[in-house]
């Protein structure tokens, strides 16, 4: 189990392949294509991600792209993805976010403004619009 929640919550991302520990403090910006889970700081930002975890101890100051994301601790920076965000009673985001799925604990906190969208799909034109053209 990754949180107290009672749900294990690296099977909603997949396999963990990097990991910052507790007393780890990374400068720069992680580009990786794997699942990324942070219980120390990382000081940059976080991009090409398949997904993300946020532990509860740990922090990310800086912009963070991936599939899907999970926030048990602190993000300061905008969070961008092409599935969902989780934000756990414990986590804070202090940022703007885009995602097509959003779920926020009780307890959590968000501070930022938030656009969803449909993740990619094919877009048809309305009958209207096609007869306006003929």
């Amino acid at each position: 189990m990754f949180f107290g929640g009672g749900k294990n919550e690296g099977e909603k991302i997949g396999k963990i392949e990097t990991l910052v520990g507790a007393e780890a403090k990374f400068q720069g910006t992680v580009f990786t294509k794997g699942t990324l889970r942070v219980d120390g700081v990382i000081d940059g930002g976080i991009s090409q991600a398949e997904g993300v975890i946020i532990g509860e101890h740990g922090m990310v100051k800086g912009n963070i792209t991936a599939q899907s994301v999970i926030v048990g601790g602190q993000v300061t920076g905008n969070i961008t993805t092409s599935h969902s965000i989780e934000l756990l009673s414990n986590g804070r985001i202090y940022g703007d976010i885009k995602t097509s799925q959003l779920v926020i604990s009780e307890g959590a906190i968000f501070e930022g403004n938030c656009t969803m969208q449909k993740e990619k799909t094919e877009i048809i034109e309305p009958e209207f619009k096609k007869k306006e053209k003929s």
